[in-house]
């Protein structure tokens, strides 16, 4: 992804609600925990925090006059969206997160 955001509400995973893990469709790092998961109401997939704190850079974006933490994937950079402080506890943040830029795989019970 090229630092696009997608519209709001469009994404396929914005309204997933199933258990699992959600990594970089670029390269498959754990990115996110479904627990970690929660409903901003800002149109995007939302996290409180990271599953791997080491999966995740965080970089200064400029673009459109604004001064925002962009937030890439260690391991390929590719872009998965924005880091605001206005999220829930225990974090106080939300990763707010294209789907595009995200693979999910459901967790499966043990028989």
């Amino acid at each position: 992804m090229n630092r696009g955001t997608e519209p709001p509400f469009t994404g396929n995973l914005l309204h997933n609600k199933e258990k699992g893990v959600y990594s970089c469709k670029g390269c498959g790092s754990i990115l996110f925990d479904s627990d970690s998961k929660y409903d901003s109401k800002s149109g995007w997939p939302s996290f409180w925090a990271p599953s791997n704190n080491e999966n995740i850079q965080e970089k200064i974006d400029y673009d459109y006059g604004m001064n925002r933490k962009e937030v890439v994937c260690a391991k390929c950079g590719c872009h998965l969206g924005h880091l605001f402080e206005d999220g829930p506890n225990p974090t106080g943040l939300r990763y707010c997160i294209n789907s595009l830029s995200l693979d999910f795989k459901k967790k499966t019970n043990p028989s």
